[in-house]
């Protein structure tokens, strides 16, 4: 699938952004980061605190990353599948997660219309989402906000015109993002494959290749300066 999407300089950052000022550190959360143990990321309280300190530390904002990362942390959660399940467990994140305080304003990065928003309020699940539909060159490619306030959810309607830089929502608490420390997912999406309100953010790696294709890197899009 060829991938056809705006140059960034035509995208809007999709939080609050000062050059110069806000500080962001690029973060690796995969399985190789052993600092981030199961007996920390299975503890909300304890993963909360891990990733507020870890801001605090490094003197940051916002602490960002993910694309394409094989994360041992969705142990936590059964929307995943369990490593003692027959079935392979979902463990490739296909998005860019943007950790910071709770009910941070999230934009939209492009012109588009409100594909459509959901409530998934099981625990590792997006909590609040918000799916918007753009159009570029005469493509059609998509972008996900997860892990928003349920509040989010509920101020549009499908259709419904969305401008580049507009409020999509705010950063979810954890008893309304899924149950994670507070942060935005970020996914890019050519096609929404007739799903609805969802999408996966995270895939098996047997599916990687496939995944990958439709889900490209949303860095693209991400616009810092």
């Amino acid at each position: 699938m060829q991938i056809i999407l705006p140059p960034i300089t035509a995208c809007y950052p999709v939080i609050p952004y000062q050059p110069g000022i806000t500080r962001i550190q690029r973060w690796d959360l995969s399985e190789n980061y052993t600092a981030l143990t199961p007996e920390i990321f299975t503890n909300l309280s304890a993963f909360t605190d891990f990733v507020e300190q870890k801001l605090q530390n490094e003197e940051a904002d916002f602490g960002i990353g993910g694309y394409n990362e094989l994360r041992g942390i969705y142990a936590r959660s059964g929307v995943f599948g369990t490593s003692d399940s027959p079935e392979e467990p979902r463990r490739l994140h296909l998005g860019v997660d943007i950790w910071g305080p709770a009910l941070t304003p999230v934009y939209a990065v492009y012109d588009g219309v409100v594909h459509s928003q959901a409530f998934h309020p099981e625990l590792g699940n997006y909590g609040g989402v918000v799916i918007l539909q753009h159009s570029y060159q005469g493509n059609h490619f998509y972008t996900l906000y997860g892990h928003l306030t349920e509040r989010s959810v509920h101020q549009f309607q499908p259709g419904e015109i969305m401008q580049g830089g507009a409020v999509v929502g705010a950063f979810g608490n954890p008893t309304e993002n899924g149950g994670w420390p507070p942060h935005l997912h970020f996914q890019c999406m050519l096609s929404m494959e007739n799903w609805v309100g969802d999408y996966p953010g995270v895939c098996k790696w047997s599916e990687r290749d496939y995944y990958l294709q439709n889900c490209p890197d949303p860095a693209l899009m991400l616009r810092w300066d």
